[in-house]
Parts: structure tokens; sequence; C-alpha cells
């Protein structure tokens, strides 16, 4: 877009007068009758300008296509400049951060995106990613990132992301008909890739977890289960029992291990 005030060499706070002074003496430089070098587009611009500029109305109307052009190419150039993902890996502060997970997590850094949500975790107690996101944002690209977590065998982490989502979920639809994709990516985590992969204590706390979720019966016969063993291992027999005992009331088909057998023989 181009210039008028530059090309009558004048500033946009110039008055009338100041335009047409402006006007005729570029006008003997460059008019084709009297210039030495004729420059047909040369005056046909400064001819523009100045029936633009002079006209209140068309000057108003410029004005305001100019201004937006202006800051257009000023956004354009600070996004050439400036590194967002860069600004962002500078600051240490929590949102920052949590917006960094995402920011990775959705431009193929999912690496970068999962051991950064790993090490805020640990070393954050209070840690909470959905603290700095709409309810929406958090609950799509954080199953992404259960997703992430899933598939690099972070099992207790995307437990405690999916029980985050599951839970959102159950105060008020959003997921709708996306959300038994939800359920059966937990579900296929507690039920076959948790146990052996963390220690007992945390995998009990998953499956006690599980048991708000609203998983069936026969899943939440199965995690008591899987608890009664994991409590047994840890010489806990009663609460072991307790949870034996429980699994079989949601489920009297369900198979009960060896193990256990032998605990119910002693009760």
């Amino acid at each position: 877009m181009e210039d008028y005030y530059k090309i009558l060499g004048v500033a946009p706070t110039a008055s009338a007068a100041e335009i047409k002074r402006a006007y005729r003496r570029k006008a003997k430089l460059l008019h084709p009758d009297v210039a030495e070098k004729k420059d047909v587009e040369a005056f046909r611009l400064l001819t523009t300008a100045y029936e633009i500029l002079s006209d209140i109305h068309q000057r108003s109307l410029f004005n305001e296509r100019f201004a937006a052009e202006m800051r257009y190419q000023e956004s354009r150039r600070y996004e050439k400049t400036f590194n967002y993902r860069e600004w962002l890996a500078a600051r240490t502060d929590e949102e920052s951060r949590c917006q960094l997970i995402f920011f990775d997590l959705m431009h193929h850094r999912e690496d970068d995106a999962v051991a950064l949500y790993k090490k805020m975790n640990t070393e954050k107690p209070d840690f909470s990613l959905s603290y700095w996101f709409t309810r929406e944002d958090f609950m799509d690209y954080g199953f992404i990132l259960a997703e992430e977590l899933v598939f690099r065998a972070e099992y207790y982490d995307a437990v405690l992301l999916l029980e985050q989502i599951i839970k959102m979920e159950y105060s008020y639809a959003y997921f709708r008909h996306f959300f038994p994709e939800v359920l059966a990516l937990a579900r296929d985590v507690l039920r076959r890739h948790l146990e052996g992969s963390v220690s007992d204590e945390l995998a009990l706390d998953a499956w006690e977890r599980a048991l708000e979720l609203g998983f069936s019966k026969k899943d939440e016969s199965y995690f008591l289960m899987r608890m009664a063993e994991a409590y047994l291992r840890l010489g806990d027999s009663r609460t072991a029992g307790i949870c034996l005992d429980e699994a079989v009331r949601l489920d009297s088909g369900a198979r009960v291990p060896l193990p256990l057998r032998k605990l119910m023989e002693k009760w």
C-alpha cells in the first residue's frame, strides 16, 4: 500500500495548506512538460496522493486503511523476529511452564512436553496443569498428553491426568460421544499396563482412584482384586482381605488368584 504522505513529503499531521504547497512544489519537478527526465508514473502517484489527502473524507478512509496495514506489517515483522517457544522456555513461572508443555505437544516436540510435565509433577507437589487453561483446552490437550504418556509407558502419570479429565466430563459433558475413548484408554492402562510397571504403592493409589471414576462393577472388582494382591505382597493381609471380599461381592464369578484363595481359607 502506497504511503501518500511520504510521496508528498509531508507528515500525517500536515494541514490542508501544507499538503497543497507540497503538491505544487513537487509537481513542478515532476510534471512531464517541465521535468528533464519524464517520469509519468511518479507524477501520477503524486497527483493521486494529492487528490486523496486534500479530500477530508478520502483522507480519513486512507488513514484508517493505512494504519491497519501498518499494524499488520508490524505483526508480520514481530512474528518473524519473536520466537514464542524461546520466550516461554526462558521463563520459570508455572503458567509459562504449562503453556510450554502444550505448545511443545502441538508442535512435534512430544518428548519435551512429556519430560517437562513429569518434571513439574515431581518438583511441585501442588502442581496443577488444568489451572492455567480453559476447561475445554485442558481436556483436549490433556487427553493428547495422556496418550503420549501411555506411549512412553508413563502409566501412573497418565492415570492421574485421565482422572482429572474424566471427573471434569462427569461434572459437565464436553467430550460427549468421544468420551468412551477416554474411558477406554484409562481402563486399558488400569487393567493391562499398571501392574508390574510401577511400585505396588503407586498402583494401589491408581486403582483406588479408579473406584471413583464410574467404571463397571466387573472393572471395579478387577481393580479390587489387584489391590488385594498388592496389599498381600506388602504384608497387609487384613486390608487385602477387605479388598478381596469387596471384589467378590461386586463380581461373584471373578477369578481369585491362588495366593488370595489361600488367604480366604484362613479367614
